[in-house]
């Protein structure tokens, strides 16, 4: 079954509509564990309470709420949340069109397919050949789950990728981190010894080559332990550490 569309919408960049649809780019295997009983293996439920009542509260009956500074709620239906998009809600709104090499990857958070939508398949195209042949990337704000995102839209093979970035306010400054400055560059010899040791390791990028070795890892042992096996813990072998940077580079080589 092909995937469905997250979001359908106009892309908008001048008096240009571009209908468009919003499809999933990642698919998460990561391994996901319950919480079970050790006594009886039940699995632990999460229930929601309200505190002052002690019992269960359904679905129909929760709000979202806002804490205010004085310790007030104000409550908000789902509605109403949807009602702050105004007419952007349905709008991928370009506001500028950058240098696509000029965006620093901290700033990607999430990636979308982004495709035609229905009678919009000339201007789509339009968009992508113009934005593959200038190298640029439309900047534009779009409001998804009751939140405005930040976007990126830039050609990706034959479509459209829709980049979810971060706001500057966002992204942690490296002078704010706790971090010692350095106290000496590196020698000529040391970066001539790292070139060389970089240049032995480069090798052509092919994603398909890349696996998740440690969910593998976990799957087996969960698949011994099905099996009735006992699991032994061993602890890793620590690596042997030198402060000599120029012995570790050599012996790096060898």
């Amino acid at each position: 079954m092909a995937p469905r569309s997250l979001w359908n919408g106009t892309l908008t960049f001048g008096l240009v509509n571009v209908p468009v649809k919003v499809f999933t780019a990642q698919e998460s295997k990561s391994i996901h564990f319950h919480q079970v009983h050790l006594k009886d293996g039940a699995r632990i439920e999460h229930r929601k309470v309200c505190p002052k009542e002690d019992k269960e509260v359904p679905n129909d009956e929760i709000v979202k709420g806002y804490e205010l500074s004085d310790g007030g709620i104000v409550e908000l239906s789902k509605d109403e949340i949807a009602a702050a998009g105004g007419a952007n809600a349905k709008l991928i709104d370009v506001e500028h069109f950058v240098p696509a090499e000029a965006i620093d990857p901290i700033f990607y958070d999430k990636t979308y397919y982004l495709g035609a939508g229905d009678e919009g398949e000339d201007a789509y195209r339009l968009l992508r050949a113009a934005l593959e042949k200038t190298g640029k990337a439309a900047i534009g704000r779009w409001v998804f789950h009751d939140r405005e995102r930040l976007v990126a839209v830039r050609p990706l093979d034959k479509l459209l990728a829709l980049h979810v970035m971060n706001f500057h306010d966002e992204v942690v400054e490296p002078d704010d981190l706790d971090l010692p400055s350095p106290q000496k560059n590196p020698t000529d010899r040391e970066l001539q010894m790292a070139g060389k040791l970089v240049k032995s390791l480069q090798a052509k990028f092919v994603p398909g080559q890349y696996k998740d070795s440690y969910r593998e890892s976990v799957l087996a042992v969960i698949e011994r332990k099905r099996k009735g096996e006992d699991i032994e813990v061993e602890a890793p072998e620590p690596k042997e550490e030198t402060d000599d940077l120029m012995q570790a580079l050599e012996a790096s080589l060898g």
